[in-house]
């Protein structure tokens, strides 16, 4: 089942990814089961995926990611994002991200996590330094490889430009281009990897009518005023090869539970970059109608 996946350095971190990371976000569920969870990373690890991303709200998926990663923890970067949710202890502050990375540790299983971000910190929260501080303690204790950032707009742009953060992960869709001349090139003359979120937009082109989820909806929105041209492709794998392939961005983070779709994933990036023909309207597309439009947390 392995593709020719490309391998890419994630910054200047040291590390290299599969330029197609498994988003982790949809295996936190009461539907999904140990036994899935086996069957899903086992068929990314055949495809040639090396990293995996989860996240401290994402349900039960660092439960189960350390469950099934347990004789395989070493064939993985693996990343999670934290800043809240610890019992007793207020959001976004020195101790919330200590006990956070101690936590995430203990479900993870694993003595070391690769990428920690903080997960859509607020730039003001960023500012004044604290998490910040705790995260390199964690750092220098050996509990966490790089600090990272998760989020978008003038928090992410902040983030990038702080030097604080090897890698930083972002939006970057059909839908979501505006980091692409902004935070994106930024990241690269910094050595800043970047991680590519929701690189299928929320796959809009799925509904006919307008649905119901506010952060599908705006997607949906967004696609029907850029009136893009699939030029004969489908649309989740065109998706896939524009943001795998966008300047700077290190790998897309596809979340899914389906062991078929990561697989048509991996095979979409590994036909390449998109040719120009097709790039270049889609660019224009978002030139035309999409300036300004914020990147969706």
């Amino acid at each position: 089942m392995s593709v020719a996946l490309p391998s890419r350095p994630l910054g200047s971190t040291g590390l290299a990814v599969s330029a197609l990371g498994l988003g982790a976000g949809r295996i936190g569920g009461p539907e999904t089961t140990d036994a899935d969870v086996d069957r899903l990373l086992g068929t990314a690890l055949e495809l040639g995926v090396t990293l995996v991303d989860t996240a401290r709200s994402y349900g039960a998926s660092e439960e189960r990611l350390g469950r099934s990663l347990q004789g395989r923890r070493r064939s993985v970067v693996l990343s999670t994002k934290l800043g809240y949710g610890v019992p007793g202890v207020p959001d976004w502050t020195g101790p919330s991200i200590e006990a956070g990375v101690d936590g995430a540790l203990e479900r993870l299983r694993t003595e070391i996590i690769d990428l920690v971000h903080l997960h859509s910190c607020p730039r003001e929260v960023l500012e004044r330094g604290e998490v910040i501080e705790a995260l390199h303690r964690s750092v220098r204790m050996g509990k966490v490889r790089v600090a990272a950032y998760s989020g978008e707009n003038e928090a992410l742009d902040w983030a990038v430009r702080s030097g604080a953060f090897g890698v930083v992960q972002c939006s970057v869709s059909l839908v979501d281009q505006g980091v692409l001349s902004g935070a994106l090139p930024e990241a690269e003359r910094r050595g800043v990897g970047v991680l590519a979120k929701r690189p299928l937009g929320n796959a809009p082109w799925r509904f006919e009518t307008r649905p119901d989820a506010p952060d599908v909806a705006e997607a949906w929105e967004r696609f029907g005023v850029l009136q893009l041209d699939p030029a004969g492709l489908a649309w989740d794998a065109l998706a896939a090869r524009f943001a795998a392939f966008s300047p700077g961005v290190s790998a897309i983070l596809v979340g899914t539970a389906s062991p078929a779709h990561l697989a048509l994933a991996a095979r979409a990036i590994a036909e390449g970059p998109l040719p120009d023909v097709v790039l270049d309207p889609i660019h224009a597309a978002h030139a035309r109608a999409g300036q300004g439009w914020p990147g969706r947390i």
